[in-house]
């Protein structure tokens, strides 16, 4: 155990592991910024596709408050071709 300790004691050691350690945390940056661009892009599409069936259920209600009343109505309607 003190070998270890006499080699990350000289100068040229230290300064490799530093330089180590510096690039394991850039790394690690790298990876958890892709990670979270991934995860914004998950959001986004999650949003978009809400986004389309909100319209088509509004398109859907709309269409429903127009529908005839009842039988004659409808009737009425395919008579006078308004359907």
């Amino acid at each position: 155990m003190t070998w270890i300790a006499a080699i990350l004691a000289s100068g040229p050691a230290r300064k490799a592991l530093g330089m180590t350690l510096a690039a394991l945390t850039i790394a690690l940056f790298l990876l958890n910024f892709r990670r979270a661009g991934e995860r914004a892009g998950r959001l986004a599409e999650r949003i978009s596709t809400s986004e389309k069936t909100h319209d088509i259920q509004r398109q859907m209600l709309d269409a429903a408050s127009h529908r005839p009343a009842d039988r004659d109505a409808l009737a009425e309607r395919l008579r006078d071709g308004r359907f």
